[in-house]
């Protein structure tokens, strides 16, 4: 990443931070804010993933398009982990999530893009790729506004600032039957030609975010967020969408809510050169399926 880039994230990040604090400042008539004390929500979910874009290692470029259920069938690791946490007092709060999975990409959902170079190819090149990430997610919330519409009912609108951590890795081993010309030597061959290890690239983007939530009555509410983040800092150029609706069963102290909804989470990052190029460009979403208790 050049200088200049990064100066002009810095940039965009102040830009974005000044329109948060300026421009989405509470009315004066809206309502106080919650009680004084500590509110907590503890979730684990399953994430139904598809994905699409493409994943580099080695120089080598795949393109991916695979749904939820040709990944389950052809990874090394189903039970992917995924958890969020989050802990409110007036206004302010923080949260935390973590996702981690080891998807497994068939020969049908992984396309060899590069030629090998020094070689003239004829003939189908396809890959089996393995790509593994962990993101790692934290910041800070803050209530905008707040619309009461009955008791139990009401809206409020959040400001989030935070930063996303991405480790990843690729593994693909390209195949095929081909016919090549290397300085006018012909030669055909049908089998496992190589494999392209990427090592564990990592980085970290800002992220900063709006979330609006809806409480219809104590048991039932809903939410939809979105937020972007990068900037040139860490990747190119990251950003989220997520929806969900979640139902709550009241107990003495606490609840216990199960939750459904849509995620769909996106990013691009390039690093190294000719051989040493590792990135991704891909686009994650899928379903939702959680379980929360809230305290």
């Amino acid at each position: 990443m050049t200088r200049g880039g990064k100066q002009r994230g810095i940039a965009v990040v102040a830009i974005i931070i000044s329109l948060l604090t300026g421009v989405l400042r509470p009315a004066a008539a809206e309502e106080a804010s919650p009680g004084d004390g500590w509110r907590f929500n503890a979730t684990t979910y399953g994430w139904l993933t598809s994905v699409s874009g493409n994943v580099t290692a080695r120089g080598q470029t795949f393109d991916i398009h695979s749904g939820f259920f040709d990944i389950i069938d052809n990874s090394s690791s189903v039970a992917a982990f995924n958890a969020y946490f989050e802990a409110n007092k007036g206004r302010v709060g923080f949260y935390a999530d973590l996702v981690w999975s080891n998807l497994g990409f068939s020969k049908s959902a992984a396309r060899y893009r590069n030629p090998v170079p020094g070689l003239d190819i004829n003939g189908g090149v396809n890959a089996r790729v393995n790509y593994s990430m962990t993101i790692v997610e934290a910041g800070g919330i803050y209530e905008v506004s707040r619309w009461s519409h009955s008791p139990d009912s009401f809206t409020a609108a959040d400001a989030l600032l935070g930063f996303r951590y991405w480790n990843n890795s690729v593994t693909a081993t390209f195949d095929g039957l081909m016919t090549a010309d290397l300085y006018n030597l012909g030669f055909e061959r049908s089998r496992d030609i190589a494999v392209a290890r990427s090592g564990s690239f990592q980085w970290v983007d800002p992220v900063i975010g709006f979330r609006v939530r809806h409480q219809f009555t104590p048991t039932q509410t809903a939410f939809v967020r979105g937020d972007i983040g990068g900037f040139g800092l860490g990747s190119l150029f990251s950003w989220q969408a997520v929806a969900a609706y979640a139902y709550a069963w009241q107990f003495d102290g606490y609840q216990l809510a199960a939750t459904l909804g849509y995620r769909a989470l996106a990013m691009s990052y390039t690093t190294g050169a000719g051989v040493e190029t590792r990135g991704v460009d891909l686009l994650l979403h899928g379903p939702l399926i959680g379980f929360s208790i809230k305290f």
